[in-house]
């Protein structure tokens, strides 16, 4: 797959990243030598400096013979002028592009976006990702990772296991002659910084981060036995009121009568922007780090503090110093992910990481086969991939235990017919079977081909 990425920043770079891992032919095109020079040293990509908007400059990074142009510059204009170049002069098929602005994002344009007037067959609102991270986790205050499959069926749950948990170092093929009626399966299990695909008789232990698949109605019940019974959260207090926490903010509203919302923002005209536009929400001018503004906000009762600033030094700080006040749980916006090893030392509950959560919305769609969703886990290191059973599929027909499937591949779920299947040896695949899969991302490939479109596909 050839794939021309316009902007060398952080997702552009993420991208860029992961797709060259993969083996596939990338071209980044940014305006700025030192981001070029930075991933032409780094990764196995082609970079030219120049402005994506520019037709000469896309036909020099192969636009002509492009299946995909992503567009994630910093600036929503410009990203919209290549697509549209990019549909026009190169008819390039797939073109995706970032958009902020949550003007553009208004449901009352939505016609902007289309064949005939701006061609963008895929956007990325990466503060639309955040937020709705963001609702999932304080829906499932026990689990620091929560995404759905299959209509909303399955669930993928990351659990950190404490102390309190009741089925450490029991094997794996024991969980289910102890829980036979849950619907669940350990697909990974994060220990020390490696990435174990198990075995069934492999065994958690304590401070193991575990990703399971398992189906959504008994996502509560399997947090109970993991140990994990924190409530959903009312009380909020939200640092920052930009497009984040005004997205949060205002979904709690519709979705939450109980809830009991504050925002402190320290720029006046945000702040009064948030509170025109927020109903039932206290929006507070001040400084997050001062601890009467702080107190004034009530952190000492808060359910859940969420810092949402554009600065990582204000949201350790200020989710250390609401952790302090007595807040019961902290989310922490963070992009440096050097900074994840403190974690645990500054006690901070959740890190939302907005670059992996714009790579994972954009990965989605550049996945070959037929998949119908893909989100990056573990830095990039693993995926959690849905993809349906075609004709062409070299599992049909198959049980799982004849299956052959790659090392470092682990099947979670299978939904059929609306119906959640927890999936064992003696489960034969059927068609049009919608398949959930936890894979290491370097059998990417190998599990596309087992979702193939057709016999020609590779």
């Amino acid at each position: 797959m050839k794939v021309v990425i316009c902007g060398a920043g952080q997702v552009g770079f993420g991208i860029a990243e992961r797709l060259s891992a993969q083996k596939h032919d990338v071209t980044v095109i940014d305006n700025s030598n030192d981001l070029i020079a930075n991933i032409s040293n780094n990764l196995d990509v082609r970079g030219i400096v120049g402005n994506g908007s520019f037709p000469d400059v896309l036909m020099q990074g192969g636009a002509e013979e492009a299946d995909i142009i992503l567009a994630v510059t910093q600036a929503d204009e410009v990203n919209m002028v290549i697509c549209q170049i990019a549909h026009t002069l190169f008819n390039i098929p797939t073109k995706i592009a970032r958009i902020r602005s949550s003007s553009y994002l208004n449901p009352e344009y939505n016609s902007i976006f289309s064949s005939d007037n701006i061609p963008i067959d895929v956007i990325i609102s990466p503060e639309i990702e955040i937020g709705e991270s963001i609702l999932r986790n304080l829906m499932l205050p026990g689990a620091f990772e929560i995404i759905q499959f299959g209509d909303k069926l399955i669930s993928l749950i990351g659990v950190t296991l404490n102390n309190d948990c009741p089925v450490v170092d029991t094997p794996l093929s024991q969980l289910s002659s102890l829980f036979p009626n849950l619907n669940a399966v350990v697909v990974a299990i994060h220990r020390n910084g490696k990435i174990i695909v198990p075995h069934n008789d492999e065994q958690m232990s304590y401070g193991d981060q575990i990703y399971l698949v398992c189906e959504t109605a008994h996502v509560e019940r399997t947090l109970s036995l993991l140990g994990h019974t924190e409530p959903s959260a009312h009380n909020l207090v939200i640092a920052g009121a930009g497009n984040i926490g005004k997205y949060v903010a205002k979904n709690l509203e519709l979705n939450d009568k109980n809830a009991n919302i504050k925002l402190i923002e320290s720029n006046k005209e945000k702040a009064e922007i948030a509170a025109k536009e927020l109903k039932n929400s206290l929006v507070i001018h001040g400084d997050v780090l001062d601890r009467g503004i702080m107190i004034e906000a009530g952190v000492d009762q808060a359910d859940t503090f969420i810092a949402l600033t554009n600065e990582e030094n204000i949201n350790l700080l200020s989710s250390v110093m609401a952790k302090e006040l007595g807040s019961k749980q902290t989310l922490s916006l963070l992009i440096d992910k050097n900074y994840i090893d403190l974690q645990s030392k500054l006690e901070i509950d959740k890190f939302i990481n907005p670059r992996e959560t714009t790579i994972s919305s954009i990965l989605r769609y550049l996945r070959k086969g037929r998949i119908r969703d893909a989100h990056s886990l573990c830095d990039g290191d693993a995926e959690i991939i849905e993809a349906e059973v075609l004709e062409s599929s070299p599992l049909l027909g198959k049980f799982i235990k004849d299956c052959e499937l790659p090392n470092d591949v682990r099947i979670g779920s299978i939904l059929r017919g609306g119906c959640v299947i927890k999936p064992n040896g003696d489960i034969r695949i059927e068609l049009h079977d919608r398949v959930v899969i936890f894979c290491l991302s370097n059998v990417i490939h190998d599990v596309e081909q087992l979702f193939r479109v057709s016999l020609e596909y590779f």
